[in-house]
């Protein structure tokens, strides 16, 4: 499912511009923000295979913040490579996370 751009979560648009160092105001600022936002919780949906939540702390927030900087950066070639660690420590904990979920369910039969 793709991220809507204009129904970013809370806050989200005015941390990533924290995160960017964008102080001001502006649509067109703003829009571009946005669309890289939206990007790059796609990209990393993607990647994790669950959609993530960028709104608290951990790897997925983390890594959003960062596709946005290397975005803003014309960077993104590099994206990947620079946080291959970080992308498969992310999924890692996803499969550990589905697996205690699944451990801890008494088995049926």
């Amino acid at each position: 499912m793709a991220a809507d751009r204009a129904a970013l979560p809370d806050g989200l648009l005015s941390d990533v511009k924290n995160w960017l160092d964008i102080t001001w105001d502006d649509d067109a600022t703003d829009a571009k923000v946005s669309g890289l936002i939206a990007s790059g919780m796609v990209y990393l949906d993607g990647k994790l295979g669950v959609a993530g939540d960028y709104t608290r702390d951990g790897l997925p927030r983390t890594l959003l913040l960062e596709y946005c900087r290397y975005g803003r950066d014309s960077a993104l070639d590099v994206f990947e490579n620079n946080y291959r660690a970080m992308i498969l420590d992310m999924q890692n904990g996803r499969k550990v996370s589905a697996f205690e979920l699944e451990s801890a369910v008494p088995a049926q039969g």
